[in-house]
């Protein structure tokens, strides 16, 4: 398996596309034997923070990809779908299929708005207003169209350092798994026959196992960044001698708490090992009409 990830120029994104392909030919006798999981990192909150001529790079090898790993802007930029709703977000899952022949697309995080209807046949809303946000995947069939499932998962209200590098990581090791549970290991992109559904895909397991043993990691690292709130509060009603001046004094702050914000992966290794408890995170297949579907 290959997984990758950030490349800060378009020269790079291309050299990992050389890199890839290369194994791909290398091992083109031999069905399933290698695996590209692409991480299209470009941009979040309808900002790109790459240099833009990476787009058209990352679109030209989708077609050499087995599974890509895109936020909602992400995917947006690469299918040409803006995502409004569940109909257009059928559609850019549609497309992506469709034109890039993607065996696998798991969207990394989606909002849609509270007047998506919560029955299952649609994205989950959690009904007691707290925030979540989706993730949203799917397999094609035979045919390449979509099987999209989703998990909706809590939305703790800090901003998280490292959580879209644990995922990839954590998502390469369980979809390998659950291939192979599937026995699929041998198949072509691990694709599973036409007659699984949605919520039964590898990718759908693997995705509940993943989310469940980050949750305990995120709510372990907001308890930690919690405390060092409550502490900083506490030593700035102190007061005393500090010398440093207010823009020294915020700069501290700032890397304090950032620090207090990487994810606690070590401190968590047996829960991802393990995730304590799946229940809450069980994918459910969502049925959309869109244009392309």
């Amino acid at each position: 398996m290959m997984l990758s990830g950030y490349c800060p120029s378009a020269a790079l994104v291309q050299e990992v596309g050389k890199i890839a392909r290369s194994l791909r030919a290398r091992n083109a006798t031999r069905p399933g034997q290698f695996f590209w999981v692409l991480d299209p990192v470009m941009g979040d909150n309808g900002r790109i923070y790459v240099d833009e001529d990476e787009l058209p790079i990352y679109k030209d090898l989708l077609r050499d990809a087995d599974l890509i790993l895109p936020n909602q802007f992400e995917a947006e930029l690469l299918s040409g779908v803006k995502i409004r709703d569940l109909k257009s977000m059928g559609a850019a899952i549609e497309r992506l299929h469709a034109e890039y022949g993607l065996p696998h697309i798991l969207i990394t995080s989606i909002r849609l708005p509270a007047s998506q209807s919560a029955t299952p046949s649609s994205l989950e809303q959690d009904l007691s207003g707290a925030a979540t946000l989706s993730v949203v995947g799917s397999s094609c069939t035979s045919g390449g169209k979509p099987r999209i499932f989703s998990i909706t998962v809590p939305a703790l209200p800090i901003f998280f350092s490292g959580t879209g590098d644990m995922f990839a990581a954590l998502m390469v090791g369980r979809l390998q798994q659950e291939a192979a549970a599937a026995g699929l290991s041998d198949c072509e992109s691990w694709q599973s026959p036409d007659g699984v559904v949605a919520e039964e895909l590898p990718l759908a397991k693997a995705a509940e196992k993943v989310l469940a043993s980050m949750h305990v990691v995120l709510k372990d690292t907001a308890a930690r960044y919690e405390r060092q709130v409550e502490l900083l509060r506490e030593e700035e009603s102190k007061g005393g001698d500090d010398e440093r001046t207010e823009e020294e004094k915020e700069t501290a702050r700032h890397l304090r708490l950032t620090k207090a914000a990487e994810v606690r992966v070590v401190k968590n290794a047996q829960a991802l090992r393990e995730p304590p408890v799946i229940d809450g995170f069980k994918a459910k297949g969502v049925r959309v009409e869109s244009d392309e579907l």
